[in-house]
C-alpha cells in the first residue's frame, strides 16, 4: 500500500505504508470507535431525576405531541428528565416522529401492554417513573401534579380520571359508566382498597417503590397489578385528579376481551372471593338443607313443600361447596409456598391443625359414617322382605359424607405438596412406569 504525501519543495514524494502499519492504524480506528461508544453508553447510563415512559403502537399521529407535552411537563418541574418510548412493534412513522421529537426509542417485540410498559421501565434511567399512553389521551404536561405528591413522601400516584375531567368523547359510554366503576369497585372489594380510578393509564411512583410491586403482567390486566401489588407492598398512595381527551387515531383496546383479562386476574389473586366465600356458602346451606329434609317433607306453608328434590340439590351444594373450600385452600397453600401470600387466619389455622394423617383419619371417618348409613338403610330393606323402599334422603346424606371423605382423604395428600413440613417440600413427585 503507498500513498503520496506532497512537501515543501513542491516535489512529490511515495511513502510506503507497511502491513504492520496498516494493521497498526486500523487498531487505532478501532479503538477511537470504541472510546466513542463507551462515553456515548456513560452519558446513555447516567440518572436523570425524571423518566417518563410511552408504550406505543401505530401512534404517528400522537406520538411526538405527547414527547413533546412530557419534556415541557419535565422543565416544569425544574428538575433533569427523559422521555422513554417502548415501541411496540409500529409499522408506521411512530418511532422516527418519537426519535425527532427528543424521546429515546427502545423496541420491544414481545405484544402485550404490560410487556411494553416493563420493557420501557427496565431502560428508563429516572429515580421517579411516570407513565402514560401517546395516544393524546393524558396530558403530560401537568406530571407536575404528580411528582409533586411524590415530594411529598408518597411511593405511587395515581392520576384519577374520575376524579378529575372526561372530556366529551374521550370515553365511551359502555367504560364510563359500567366498565371501570365496575372493575374498580371489584378491585377495591377484594383487596380492601378505596381507589376511584384503577385503570388510570397515568400514575408516577419512585424507582424503589416500582422495585418493590414485582409487576409481570404482559396485557391490558398490568394496570390492575399495579394498583394490587402497590397495596400488597404497603406503599404510600395518593391520587390526583387528571383530565382525559379523546385519544388521537384508532383505540387499541377491547372491550369485553381486556375486561375479562382484568376480571380473570382479580379473580385469580382473590381466593377468598373465588373459592371460600362463595364455598362456605354452598356447604352450609347444603348441609342445613339435607339435615333439614332428612325426617321428610319440609312444610312452608299450607301448600307450598320442600320435598325430596330439594334434598337432592341441597346435596350437589354441599359436595360443590366442600370442593370449593378446598380449592380455597389449596390456592392460598400454594401462594404462600412461594411466598406471596398474605397473613391468612384460614391458612394459619389450617397449619396448626393439618397433617396428612389427621386428613386421613377425618375423611375415613366421614366416609365410615356414609357407610354405616347405607348400611343402615340396606338392613331396613332386608327386614322388610326387600319390599318397597322409601329412604332416598338418608341415602342422600350418606353419598354426601362418603364424597366429602374421600375428598378430604385425597386433598390431604395433595395438601401435604405444599404444606410446610420438611419433607413434603423435599420430595419430588414421580411418574409411573
Amino acid at each position: 500500500m503507498t500513498a503520496t504525501v506532497p512537501d515543501p519543495s513542491s516535489r512529490s514524494t511515495t511513502v510506503s505504508i507497511t502491513p504492520d502499519t496498516d494493521a497498526m492504524l486500523r487498531d487505532l480506528n478501532s479503538q477511537l470507535v470504541r472510546a466513542d461508544l463507551i462515553e456515548r453508553d456513560e452519558l446513555t447510563l447516567a440518572t436523570v431525576d425524571i423518566s417518563v415512559v410511552m408504550p406505543c403502537l401505530n401512534e404517528e399521529d400522537s406520538v411526538a405531541a405527547c414527547v413533546e407535552a412530557a419534556l415541557a411537563g419535565i422543565r416544569r418541574t425544574g428538575l433533569t428528565g427523559e422521555v422513554v418510548v417502548c415501541d411496540n412493534g409500529s409499522t408506521d412513522a411512530s418511532v422516527s416522529r418519537a426519535g425527532e421529537a427528543g424521546a429515546r426509542v427502545v423496541h420491544q417485540p414481545q405484544k402485550g401492554y404490560g410487556s411494553a410498559y416493563r420493557k420501557g421501565f427496565e431502560a428508563a434511567r429516572g429515580r421517579v417513573l411516570v407513565m402514560g399512553d401517546s395516544d393524546g389521551s393524558y396530558d403530560f404536561s401537568q406530571l407536575d401534579r404528580l411528582v409533586a405528591k411524590l415530594d411529598e413522601g408518597y411511593d405511587y400516584v395515581l392520576g384519577s380520571r374520575f376524579a378529575g375531567t372526561i372530556l366529551p368523547g374521550a370515553m365511551p359510554w359502555l367504560h364510563r359508566y359500567v366498565g371501570n366503576p365496575a372493575l374498580t369497585g371489584i378491585l377495591n372489594l377484594f383487596f380492601g382498597l378505596d381507589a376511584s380510578d384503577a385503570h388510570s393509564g397515568m400514575r408516577a411512583f419512585t424507582r424503589e417503590a416500582y422495585d418493590r410491586l414485582g409487576v409481570a403482567t404482559e396485557g391490558m390486566e398490568f394496570a390492575s397489578e399495579i394498583v394490587i401489588n402497590a397495596a400488597h407492598a404497603g406503599l404510600r398512595v395518593a391520587e390526583v385528579p387528571i383530565t382525559y381527551h379523546p385519544r388521537t387515531g384508532e383505540s387499541k383496546l377491547h372491550s369485553f376481551r381486556d375486561g375479562w383479562r382484568h376480571l380473570r386476574f382479580m379473580l385469580l389473586l382473590a381466593p377468598n372471593w373465588l373459592f371460600v366465600l362463595p364455598g362456605t356458602v354452598l356447604f352450609m346451606l347444603g348441609i342445613v338443607g339435607e339435615l333439614a329434609l332428612l325426617r321428610g317433607p319440609l312444610n312452608l306453608t299450607a301448600d307450598r313443600t320442600l320435598g325430596v328434590h330439594f334434598s337432592v340439590l341441597f346435596t350437589l351444594m354441599a359436595i360443590l361447596g366442600y370442593q370449593q373450600l378446598m380449592f380455597g385452600v389449596f390456592t392460598k397453600a400454594f401462594a404462600r409456598g412461594r411466598g406471596a401470600a398474605r397473613p391468612d387466619r384460614l391458612l394459619d389455622s389450617v397449619d396448626r391443625w393439618f397433617s396428612l394423617e389427621r386428613g386421613l383419619v377425618v375423611g375415613l371417618l366421614m366416609f365410615l359414617i356414609g357407610c354405616g348409613i347405607d348400611a343402615a338403610v340396606l338392613v331396613h330393606w332386608l327386614a322388610n322382605h326387600m319390599g318397597s323402599l322409601d329412604a332416598l334422603r338418608p341415602v342422600l346424606l350418606s353419598l354426601t359424607l362418603m364424597t366429602l371423605g374421600a375428598q378430604t382423604a385425597f386433598g390431604s395428600f395433595f395438601l401435604s405438596l405444599f404444606h410446610g413440613s420438611t419433607s413434603a417440600r423435599a420430595a419430588v413427585p414421580c411418574q409411573d412406569h
